[in-house]
């Protein structure tokens, strides 16, 4: 396991051979956010500011001294309103985004679906990015022959595969990347928001294979406002909220917990957001 001599957050995975009774172990882990964005406003300051060379700087604390163990095996959900810090987690823990403060540890292979078509390339066909992504995952040329034809027939794009990604509707790249992502046979699987992608059929067929996945043992991340969803799916839930854990355990009580605070109750929209 690496470690880091200021005691920021490193984000590793085991090389030692060693077996792990866990997944994931995120320690004390805070991430800061630095932005200008200013609140109404005004003609008059945004002037004077300017003509100071002046930026309103303002410090968002996205997540705050947040502590968990994820064992292996383990289906784990996210739950919070917008502005939780749920993604800011997930993005910490796949290593996208610098921690400021804390540790984190990750016991093997991880493969994210984060946002749509993140780390894909525009300009490249579908065919190339799915290429570039299998072997930036770590699968050999080989493996990724034998891999492709499954993610296509998948994600159903059919002769769009040869396509500029650029092409695409926003509805295309959300099939291509949940196709890759569940398909690398990752050891951990990251998921934000990305239960609904595609049409009716397409999300009924997504969540079939996120079932499979969940059979097979794997180690599953799942950020989304689908609670039903996740009960389903989850034999975990944590209850994110300004940054902090509010709640941890079985998902039924912590959804409701959650529909409490929300004062929705039983609503349609509460329960499938996504």
């Amino acid at each position: 396991m690496l470690s880091a001599s200021d005691d920021r957050a490193v984000v590793s995975e085991a090389l030692d051979g060693q077996p792990q009774d866990h997944a994931v172990r995120v320690q004390n882990l805070s991430v800061t956010y630095r932005t200008t964005i200013e609140k109404r406003p005004t003609l008059r300051r945004t002037l004077v500011r300017l003509g100071r060379r002046q930026r309103v700087v303002r410090e968002i604390r996205a997540v705050q001294n947040v502590s968990f163990d994820v064992a292996h095996r383990t289906v784990l959900g996210i739950i919070g309103v917008n502005g939780a810090g749920k993604s800011t987690l997930m993005r910490t823990v796949a290593g996208i985004l610098p921690p400021n403060e804390g540790r984190i540890e990750v016991h093997g292979r991880i493969s994210t679906l984060l946002a749509l078509g993140i780390g894909f390339k525009s300009e490249l066909s579908g065919r190339d990015n799915v290429i570039l992504g299998g072997l930036a995952a770590g699968l050999t040329r080989e493996q990724l022959a034998a891999k492709y034809e499954e993610i296509a027939e998948f994600a159903e794009l059919g002769s769009f595969m040869d396509s500029p990604m650029r092409t695409y509707s926003a509805g295309m790249y959300g099939r291509l990347a949940f196709s890759v992502a569940v398909h690398m046979e990752p050891d951990i699987l990251l998921v934000d928001e990305a239960l609904s992608v595609g049409d009716a059929r397409f999300k009924h067929k997504s969540f079939d294979k996120m079932r499979e996945l969940c059979a097979q043992a794997r180690t599953i991340f799942v950020v989304s406002h689908a609670l039903q969803s996740l009960q389903t799916l989850c034999n975990e839930i944590i209850w994110m909220h300004d940054g902090e854990i509010a709640l941890r355990g079985e998902p039924g009580e912590v959804i409701e917990r959650y529909r409490r605070f929300l004062d929705v109750g039983d609503k349609d929209i509460a329960l499938e957001e996504d």
